[in-house]
């Protein structure tokens, strides 16, 4: 079982914290982390792209003019796809691009994520995050005690004063332990996760 340093929000080492080997030493399989990021970003389409057919579109469904002696292509009505106006042929429609994936599968690539960053040193555990008052400055001097400029921050609960003074630093992500996912994990290159954090998710993959 693989240890890491506990630390506070100045950079000073607090404690030792024990890291399951169930979670953060995984084997690492690239196409399942393929098919969970995937499917997270099919979830984000909306799938609301619409066009009309000929048969939707508004239009006098007469001919334009008779079949033969005008020299003209053989027209039928207004509606047709090669007229201005007409309809769409094999144009997008509404549809759900959602990809299903099995519990068990989500859940090992989650816990391969985790040993990604395990292996990268690129875990910092923090006793905790909280912070005295809205403050982006403070939180700024908080990410360079702790070295991680581009990170994803974990937090455990309802942290308002994190989540404001970190809104407006690029490269700063801030969610709780509920959110956590594969996609943000493997998306920047640092991971710091609330001690308090580090055991719900640690609860939620056991």
């Amino acid at each position: 079982m693989a240890a890491t340093e506990v630390k506070n929000i100045k950079g000073d080492t607090v404690s030792q914290r024990e890291l399951p080997d169930f979670i953060f030493d995984t084997e690492i399989k690239k196409d399942v982390l393929h098919a969970v990021v995937r499917m997270q970003m099919a979830a984000r389409r909306s799938g609301t792209a619409s066009t009309k057919t000929r048969g939707a579109v508004q239009g006098s469904g007469g001919k334009l003019f008779r079949q033969k002696g005008t020299g003209r292509a053989r027209r039928g009505d207004i509606k047709a796809p090669l007229l201005k106006g007409g309809g769409v042929v094999f144009g997008p429609t509404p549809r759900n691009y959602d990809i299903k994936l099995p519990k068990k599968v989500r859940r090992l690539a989650l816990r391969m994520a985790l040993t990604s960053k395990c292996q990268k040193n690129a875990l910092t555990v923090v006793d905790s995050l909280a912070l005295s008052r809205i403050k982006t400055k403070e939180f700024v001097a908080m990410a360079d005690a702790l070295g991680t400029r581009r990170a994803l921050i974990v937090t455990a609960g309802e942290n308002p004063e994190l989540f404001l003074s970190a809104r407006n630093v690029p490269g700063i992500k801030v969610i709780r332990s509920e959110g956590l996912n594969v996609y943000d994990i493997l998306r920047y290159d640092n991971l710091v996760v609330e001690e308090s954090a580090l055991t719900a998710v640690e609860e939620r993959l056991t």
